[in-house]
């Protein structure tokens, strides 16, 4: 009885292969987050490059209009600070909240979800990379907004300066919040009609003066990521900010942003199996 190498064989031949291949797949560098986030955004930036122009014209007017609108029933002071924040901010929330909740239902409803499962990066690269790339069309609007309502009410353009780190906190709370709910939508259309009602809501409960809100309308306010992103932006312009309390509404929205981004990722996996 001779011993013959199981490599001569054509079908120890294939099963060396496939053992080889299972071992490469297996040994294969993982995608990490950090090039997947940049590759998925800078697809996502190339990709909405066309919808800039009409994207930043609706968001930036439709809240010029807002505190224009405002102008003739809030004269200064307090009430006026919460306008212009309030209106900066609803920039983001058009576009971060209200596109992103669209764009993340339609993704779902058409199967362009499967597109992504079957790349190889990680899921929150996915949520991260889109969030990213929408609320950066934010930024002009944003800037645009604030100097003109700060020209309107009389404000000190001292400190815009903290938009640096407004836009990107309330931007990321926004975004990861509309992302989740294009995902969960059972429909495209609930994803809009969600992310509508959210969109309402950034405009009523942040735009508006805290102070002529009931008490139970105020506990709803302080529910919406948004708020704090409003308030350190309000404080901002007094002759004194307190920046204690500054920096305290910055890392309340920051948080914020954490757990729905990550609330987002999940929806993402939820989603993508399905």
């Amino acid at each position: 009885m001779s011993v013959v190498p199981a490599d001569v064989l054509p079908g120890g031949a294939l099963a060396v292969e496939e053992e080889g291949a299972a071992r490469a797949a297996e040994l294969g560098p993982r995608a990490r987050l950090w090039p997947s986030l940049v590759a998925v955004y800078r697809a996502q930036l190339s990709r909405a490059r066309v919808a800039r122009i009409p994207l930043l014209f609706v968001a930036t007017f439709q809240s010029i209009g807002i505190m224009i609108l405002m102008r003739g029933v809030v004269d200064g002071g307090g009430e006026a600070r919460a306008v212009v924040a309030g209106s900066a901010v609803l920039v983001v929330a058009f576009v971060a909240l209200n596109l992103l909740a669209q764009y993340f239902g339609q993704l779902r409803a058409s199967g362009g979800l499967d597109h992504y499962a079957t790349l190889p990066v990680p899921p929150a690269a996915v949520v991260l990379g889109a969030a990213g790339a929408y609320a950066s069309f934010t930024v002009p609007g944003t800037v645009v907004t604030a100097v003109f309502g700060c020209v309107l009410f009389g404000l000190p353009l001292t400190h815009l300066w903290v938009l640096v780190a407004v836009i990107p906190l309330a931007g990321a709370a926004l975004a990861g919040l509309g992302a989740a709910l294009g995902l969960l939508a059972p429909r495209p259309e609930l994803a809009t009609l969600l992310g509508q009602l959210g969109m309402s809501a950034a405009l009523l409960l942040g735009v508006l003066p805290a102070e002529r809100m009931p008490e139970a309308v105020r506990l709803a306010r302080d529910l919406l990521p948004s708020t704090y992103g409003v308030e350190a932006f309000a404080r901002t312009f007094a002759e004194r900010p307190d920046w204690a309390f500054v920096l305290g509404d910055l890392a309340v929205c920051g948080a914020v942003g954490v757990i729905s981004l990550a609330v987002a990722t999940w929806a993402y996996r939820r989603a993508a199996v399905r």
